[in-house]
């Protein structure tokens, strides 16, 4: 199991209780008193089920919105560090020929004089 698995739960979990509490009682409990009553309350929890369903669609497209805002930010981020790291590789190669030109003018002039 990973390390911070352990830590995430424990710091989740005082705030399920809450959260489920507060939930449980949006939708319309059963009631077996008359027959008509039943129909009333079903066609109650169908109307609080389509509200849930219709809130959670919008819930959803929000965070698809986000998601698609976050991979555009992730893609330019990419971008900018991949020419940053070409930069760097150039620059690296020029340092490295400029020492092998170094060592070679050095090494000429030691064996020459």
């Amino acid at each position: 199991m990973a390390a911070w698995l352990i830590p995430a739960v424990k710091a989740i979990l005082p705030f399920v209780s809450p959260i489920v509490s507060s939930a449980l009682p949006v939708f319309t409990t059963r009631r077996s008193d008359e027959a008509a009553a039943q129909s009333g309350v079903l066609q109650k929890q169908v109307t609080e089920l389509q509200t849930a369903a219709s809130q959670n669609a919008l819930h959803v497209k929000a965070l698809a919105e986000q998601l698609q805002k976050t991979v555009t930010a992730l893609e330019q981020a990419a971008a900018v560090a991949e020419s940053r790291f070409r930069r760097m590789a150039v620059l690296c190669g020029v340092a490295v020929a400029l020492s092998l030109l170094a060592i070679g003018v050095s090494l000429f002039v030691l064996f020459s004089g």
